[in-house]
């Protein structure tokens, strides 16, 4: 395991992604870049029922679960079980990464990524750290301590690992999203009643939820009956919203939607959270944005990573507590209304985009620095 390995041609690479679909899925668009390099890869997820659901799709991937390992307050008393578990989750690591035969590990962020590379660094495995948020969860700086090279999403993190070897590549997506259907395609896949050249607002709260968010929606779909909307509730909210949406035809709803590629394309405008897999897949696929970042996210990092597209203009960064369904439907008008501020807002979001980030992260894999 090591150096000899990465000197050739195939490498062994295990990808640790779990938690949220803002680690799994730039970790699955790393995995499919390296497979289409001819390395052998394992993605490491938790064993949240989120993971299971969104890594279904993906047959083509090898998917092994590692226990995530959650760190408390430091001046805690849960600081001694998260010690003791932390130690048992590396050993088990090690071992994985022995059957394996690791020559490198990547952690896309998370504490499903700290034993997994804490592990293979041990094994003397080359190990990294990807993060794509502009404010770097604790999680990631504590693991960068033992990461050959950190992967930051956005130049704006760089200052928070003053004593890493630091490259800027830009978050990466999932095939499906470089290859987008048709609009019209995508419209009958979604099931949506009205013509699929309506104007278009995508919903989607994130993995979190949004149970206020989705409550301005439905007003502001029934006050706008002109457009159409594409609400993505999260399953803990659907029976709910259904109820109050009632037979609206402007206003399809879904509990989860497994194909991003076809909510992408029939969307003019999206309005979600702003968790940094959700903008680096609508800055790809140029989508203008009102962002409504996450109250409870830590350290409020939704706000900061909101701030970046909004500064290029990309976007309306607006806090959830101040928002209403009237300001909502200001918000959507000033936007879909106005046709020249459209297209302004979606170049400018596609100039955000790193569109070569999964192969500027596997060339730092192959490099082995």
């Amino acid at each position: 395991m090591g150096a000899s390995r990465i000197e050739s041609m195939s490498m062994k690479v295990i990808i640790a992604c779990g938690g949220t679909g803002g680690h799994l899925f730039p970790g699955v668009a790393v995995a499919q870049e390296l497979k289409s390099r001819g390395h052998e890869v394992k993605l490491l997820i938790s064993q949240k029922k989120v993971d299971a659901t969104a890594s279904k799709k993906y047959k083509k991937l090898n998917f092994d679960t590692v226990p995530a390992v959650a760190k408390p307050k430091t001046l805690s008393l849960k600081m001694i079980p998260f010690m003791w578990k932390l130690w048992k989750t590396v050993g088990q690591c090690k071992k994985m990464h022995k059957a394996f035969g690791t020559d490198a590990v990547i952690g896309m962020g998370g504490f499903t990524s700290l034993a997994p590379v804490l592990a293979g660094h041990k094994m003397g495995a080359k190990a990294y750290v990807h993060d794509s948020n502009a404010l770097p969860g604790k999680a990631n700086r504590m693991t960068a301590r033992w990461c050959d090279k950190v992967l930051l999403g956005f130049e704006e993190a760089r200052q928070y690992f003053p004593n890493e070897k630091v490259e800027i590549t830009g978050t990466p997506v999932r095939e499906e999203i470089e290859k987008l259907p048709s609009r019209a395609d995508a419209a009958r896949k979604l099931g949506l009643s009205l013509d699929p050249e309506v104007k278009t607002v995508m919903v989607m709260g994130g993995s979190q939820g949004a149970k206020k968010l989705n409550d301005y929606v439905v007003g502001a779909a029934k006050a706008m009956p002109a457009l159409q909307f594409l609400h993505i509730t999260g399953n803990g909210d659907f029976e709910r919203v259904k109820k109050a949406v009632g037979d609206s035809r402007n206003h399809k709803l879904l509990a989860f939607c497994d194909d991003m590629g076809a909510a992408y394309a029939v969307s003019d405008l999206a309005l979600i959270r702003s968790g940094a897999s959700s903008l680096t897949e609508i800055s790809y696929v140029g989508l203008a944005s009102i962002l409504v970042p996450y109250p409870y996210a830590a350290d409020d990092h939704q706000t900061l990573n909101a701030e970046v597209f909004e500064k290029a203009d990309a976007g309306l960064l607006r806090v959830e507590s101040e928002l209403d369904e009237g300001s909502l439907v200001a918000d959507i008008s000033s936007i879909l209304d106005d046709v020249q501020n459209l297209a302004n807002m979606s170049a400018a979001s596609h100039g955000l985009a790193v569109r070569d980030a999964a192969e500027r992260i596997c060339a730092v894999i192959e490099a082995g620095k």
